[in-house]
């Protein structure tokens, strides 16, 4: 019987808080992260509003040479490792280290030292380029520095799928646990992607909301959506096989239970308009962790609010659960915290285990009016008590990756 793969620490810096608690607590109580863009001067783009993190100070947990080097997302994936590793209690130490992994991935990377790079050669010269430049832009550079941080010595990894790199991430390391390669890996995604470049591309292809602050945007599923807001953020879990964590005494928070992952192999950005690769990831995830239909209470939905993207998943969801769709609770934790492109799927792994301790589902907010061809359950607007045993989490991204989470109560 292969071993189970549990969680053990989580840890997450995002729109909504600097810490898993305060973001789930805000989650829950339908707070919205979303605000004017302060990163970068706005006043010749069509988009105003993102979910940026706020009072992000990374000198209060790195040394400031340290944080010159780093690329922001760099930065804030180390934030959530430490929160990670803390709750965790694993002790990395000469002996063990082989045994442990790093995966935290990234769709895009260092986006932000790119940029001005760029601007600094174009105003200054080649002379002006930052000897860390290419660390920090590399879309690795995360997975590198959580190894060096920690001292893991295991395979250090990114996996970069566009917006299904977080959910791809995790799986490549559950699967690298339950092939007996490693111990304990920490992983998770980090992006930040709040950048002019990233802002104009977007939103050039019509998949960025224009409206205002007190627009009530994004608002997945909704009949009026108008496209997503970007985001930005970390997450990161620590993942065990379960006789590791159980011979160290560690607190187990919940079990990984599955991954899938398929290709649409039918465009570059759109979905496939019946959700047949995310379909074929759901199944999949669900045949691994040998869960029934039955079983899953609760689906966090990619849920971008892009017309596209919100009625291909809800087709996916029909064509796996058929009439039962319509008994699952679904939300989409994007209308809070916005899209944090590859890292969303890691948050969004750490509310799925949050449901499952605490019995209580976040709801999707901005959902006014319903749209005929979206008609399922996706927890309007208030948090939900209800039992959750077993979740599953949904990343669709650009290139037509699919990738599916199972989290379910360990027990």
């Amino acid at each position: 019987m292969t071993e189970k793969i549990v969680i053990t620490g989580t840890g997450t810096v995002n729109a909504l808080g600097h810490s898993v608690q305060e973001s789930w607590e805000k989650a829950l109580n339908g707070v919205s992260g979303i605000g004017p863009i302060t990163l970068f001067d706005d006043s010749e783009f069509p988009v105003h509003v993102a979910c940026e993190v706020k009072n992000f100070e990374p000198d209060k947990f790195l040394e400031a040479r340290e944080v010159r080097r780093r690329d922001r997302y760099q930065l804030l994936g180390a934030m959530a490792a430490q929160e990670a590793m803390a709750q965790s209690g694993l002790e990395i130490t000469e002996e063990n280290a082989p045994r442990v992994g790093t995966v935290i991935s990234a769709a895009i990377g260092g986006i932000t030292a790119m940029e001005q790079g760029i601007l600094d050669i174009n105003r200054d010269g080649p002379r002006r380029a930052s000897p860390f430049l290419i660390p920090m832009m590399m879309p690795n550079g995360a997975a590198g520095l959580a190894g060096i941080d920690h001292g893991a010595k295991g395979p250090a990894l990114s996996v970069a799928s566009a917006c299904a790199s977080g959910q791809d991430g995790i799986g490549v390391a559950w699967m690298m646990l339950r092939a007996g390669m490693l111990d304990a890996v920490i992983a998770g995604a980090a992006e930040a992607t709040i950048t002019q470049i990233a802002v104009a591309a977007f939103d050039r292809m019509g998949a960025m909301s224009r409206r205002s602050v007190d627009e009530g945007t994004p608002s997945p599923f909704d009949k009026n959506r108008d496209g997503l807001v970007i985001g930005e953020g970390a997450g990161v879990l620590i993942l065990e096989t379960e006789s590791h964590a159980k011979a160290r005494g560690a607190e187990i928070l919940a079990e990984l239970a599955g991954y899938g992952s398929s290709a649409d192999a039918y465009h570059i950005t759109a979905p496939h308009d019946q959700g047949v690769g995310g379909a074929q990831a759901i199944k999949m995830a669900m045949d691994q962790a040998e869960m029934s239909l039955d079983a899953v209470g609760y689906i966090n939905a990619h849920g971008t609010g892009t017309q596209l993207n919100d009625l291909s998943e809800t087709r996916a969801i029909k064509s796996v659960f058929g009439e039962k769709a319509y008994d699952v609770a679904i939300s989409s934790t994007k209308s809070m915290t916005g899209h944090m492109m590859g890292a969303t799927g890691a948050f969004e792994t750490i509310m799925c285990v949050q449901a499952v301790r605490n019995n209580l589902i976040p709801p999707t907010i901005n959902y006014v009016e319903v749209d005929p061809e979206c008609d399922l359950d996706y927890v309007p607007n208030e948090a939900r008590e209800v039992e959750v045993n077993a979740t599953l989490t949904n990343a669709f991204g650009f290139g037509g990756h699919n990738a599916v989470i199972a989290v379910r109560k360990y027990g």
